[in-house]
């Protein structure tokens, strides 16, 4: 007996009327054998209450955002999933109001028309990862958010990409570092480079992003690291809309197989979209007893918040006390028990040179503690025993 396959595949549902996109849709789909794709050619409103819906992994919709049907039949979709099943919306129409209505009915992704059919193939991909319903593979997406000021998240996270740019033997395009903080983000600084990314000509009218202009505000560092950034404007008050982030994020992904994203601490209108986007979450502290605390204050909220989000904590900064009355890592172990990912070392003067010319630590010492601790904590599981289990248990002062 010949068992079929295909049922042990995650199914791909298209819904729409648009029969000669979702044709290139289909041929972007066939190398990818792990998938299986159904399409539904029939509107939302028509097709919403199809069961086949109910199978899917992932369910993309072509709508006509002119329509109130359409959007009403959208919402009714989201309330009956229930977020279990990750919804893709596709409109030729988009401005910010659309935009934070998406985010407020929680749809995982949404791209502008037109769009390449293989940037729907990976939107459908990182949807899949996002639920653990597919294996990661090389491209990722890794977030890292402080829990603190002050506590390494840039350093760490320039380091990450890092890692992922050599891992791939440093071809062009293969990573590319985000600073979403516009206010105060250094990572430009850290690396010594002209931050390139112009928010004053694509913040009024995101439509015009597309991946020329994203060639032109990608900064490229000497080891052949991507960078986008915007200028720092401190004193400033600079609100980024969602529809901007998200644009920005659709095309990084899309050309790059690894991305890597410095968030800023204050919670904004996109943070939630870019967490769910993300493959790995990390919030980066501090060996202090207020850093660690603030640590898994900050994965907890996320966890509650964000049932598909599932927050790692990298404690930086780490020294194994073995004598004294200061911290030990049982100390650091029992307060983020459940949320821990790993330690990174305690190596300030290294980082600092770093810093001061612009390189990664790898141009200063190879193979140091740093990079060393980091690649265990982010790449290779560390402290994943007892992940999502976390107990109350948190030092008192030492």
């Amino acid at each position: 007996m010949v068992s079929d396959l295909s049922a042990f595949m995650p199914l791909i549902v298209l819904v729409g009327t648009d029969a000669a996109f979702f044709k290139g849709v289909g041929a972007a789909f066939g190398p990818a054998k792990a998938l299986s794709l159904n399409v539904v050619a029939e509107s939302i409103e028509e097709a919403a209450r199809r069961p086949e819906l109910e199978t899917a992994a992932v369910i993309v919709v072509d709508i006509d955002a002119h329509r109130r049907e359409s959007l009403v039949a959208l919402q009714g979709l989201m309330t009956r999933t229930g977020g279990a099943i990750p919804v893709i919306v596709l409109t030729d129409s988009f401005d910010d109001a659309l935009a934070r209505w998406f985010l407020q009915i929680r749809v995982s992704d949404f791209l502008r028309k037109p769009v390449e059919p293989k940037e729907v193939l990976r939107a459908c991909i990182r949807a899949l990862r996002a639920t653990d319903s597919l294996p990661e593979e090389q491209g990722r997406i890794l977030s890292f958010i402080g829990a603190a000021g002050g506590v390494g998240t840039t350093t760490l996270a320039i380091e990450s990409a890092m890692l992922l740019l050599r891992a791939g033997g440093r071809e062009a395009d293969s990573t590319c570092l985000v600073d979403l903080d516009v206010q105060t983000g250094v990572c430009a600084d850290y690396l010594d480079l002209a931050p390139r990314l112009d928010l004053d000509e694509i913040g009024p009218y995101p439509e015009r992003l597309d991946s020329q202009l994203l060639e032109v505000m990608l900064a490229r560092h000497a080891t052949g690291l991507s960078v986008l950034a915007a200028p720092g404007r401190a004193a400033r008050r600079t609100a980024l809309e969602p529809g901007v982030v998200i644009r920005l994020l659709d095309l990084v992904s899309a050309r790059f197989d690894n991305v890597v994203i410095d968030l800023p601490r204050a919670w904004e209108p996109w943070t939630d979209q870019v967490l769910m986007g993300s493959n790995k979450v990390y919030v980066v502290t501090d060996m202090t007893v207020p850093g660690l605390r603030l640590g898994r204050r900050l994965a907890a909220g996320m966890t509650e918040r964000l049932k598909e989000v599932k927050p790692r904590v990298i404690c930086n900064r780490f020294e194994q006390q073995m004598f004294g009355s200061g911290l030990r890592r049982s100390d650091v172990e029992r307060a983020l028990d459940g949320f821990l990912a790993g330690t990174v070392a305690n190596n300030y003067k290294l980082v600092r040179e770093a810093i001061d010319r612009g390189v990664p630590l790898d141009a200063i010492k190879s193979g140091s503690n740093v990079s060393s601790d980091l690649k265990r904590a982010v790449f290779q599981g560390g402290g994943e025993e007892g992940a999502g289990q976390p107990r109350s248990a948190v030092p008192a002062r030492a």
